[in-house]
């Protein structure tokens, strides 16, 4: 569990992204988080790079309406802040945390007294030096072994409230990691292409890897990361887990790709019913339509359909 959340095979796959905000920035935290959770985000992530932000996290934690991640680089004692602070969980990055496997002992009883999990965040831009030497770059193999080394150490102390995550920006590398990584644990496993880029091309390849993986059974959690807002992420997380039939479907928009047949501007009238319908949350299927070829059967299948095959429009309804 990730405080309210069940993650695992036994629970919906659930969909997290990272508030941009500065953490210490209270207010600030606390309404993207509340953007973030009406977007359909089950799980936020917040930074702790500083001491006052750590220092925020018990206010956030408090008052968030849904589970926070700390999410700690370089500095391990922000890990025992976050664990006091009452973060859901902790993600850790064994790859620039000084001296963590020394730390591993302490982290894993303050984290088992606080009935906390920890995620092993590993990421192919900062991977543990010491597996850059014996493979050469982050290889799937490379991201693997660093990943189940820091679990196994977790392991010697009694701790297995662990999920993991090995992030590689390739989405090929990425979908071949975790397919290694599932052959070899049964942790809960967190999806995620590192540093995908903007909306169109991090979407792209979020949705092929994620498909790839989700299709077989792995993964438990996704993030899909952007460089656009948070809530664009949650807005691509969801529509992947409904187009896989892993979330119930909501509102879907079907329209046709348009073609010298078409009587009307299809992409103006479905970009307007999408606008139109937006944040509706009803499990309905609409259908846009420009000719009459596809338009009249169309009707059978989704609940609401508009087919333009003439000037004037025609409306259907269930079919009817």
């Amino acid at each position: 569990m990730v405080g309210d959340v069940g993650v695992g095979s036994d629970y919906p796959i659930s969909v997290q992204s990272m508030c941009t905000t500065k953490t210490h920035d209270v207010n600030a935290t606390l309404q993207q988080i509340a953007e973030l959770t009406a977007a359909g985000c089950d799980i936020v992530r917040v930074a702790c790079p500083r001491q006052e932000d750590a220092d925020a996290l018990a206010e956030i934690a408090r008052h968030s309406q849904i589970p926070v991640i700390a999410d700690i680089h370089f500095q391990p004692r922000y890990i025992f802040a976050a664990i006091e602070a009452g973060c859901a969980a902790v993600r850790v990055n064994p790859g620039n945390i000084k001296e963590f496997d020394g730390r591993v002992a302490e982290v894993a009883k303050a984290a088992g007294d606080a009935g906390i999990p920890i995620r092993i965040g590993v990421n192919a831009g900062s991977l543990d030096k010491r597996f850059l030497e014996k493979y050469g770059k982050a290889t799937p193999e490379a991201l693997v072994e660093s990943a189940l080394w820091e679990a196994s150490l977790f392991e010697e102390h009694g701790f297995g409230n662990i999920k993991i995550s090995v992030k590689h920006t390739d989405p090929v590398v990425m979908v071949q990691a975790y397919e290694l990584l599932a052959s070899q644990c049964d942790y809960p496993l967190h999806l995620g292409v590192t540093e995908a880029g903007p909306a169109f091309q991090g979407t792209v390849k979020s949705a092929v890897a994620f498909g790839a993986l989700l299709s077989k059974g792995i993964g438990d959690t996704i993030r899909v990361s952007l460089s656009a807002p948070p809530v664009e992420e949650v807005k691509v997380g969801n529509q992947i887990l409904e187009s896989l039939n892993l979330r119930p479907r909501s509102l879907e928009i079907v329209s046709c790709p348009s073609c010298g047949r078409a009587q009307v501007d299809v992409y103006t009238l479905a970009n307007e019913v999408s606008a139109g319908l937006e944040g509706l949350e009803v499990p309905l299927r609409v259908a846009v339509m420009g000719c009459v070829v596809n338009g009249p059967g169309r009707p059978a299948r989704p609940t609401w359909a508009s087919r333009r095959a003439t000037v004037r429009a025609r409306f259907s309804c269930a079919g009817k």
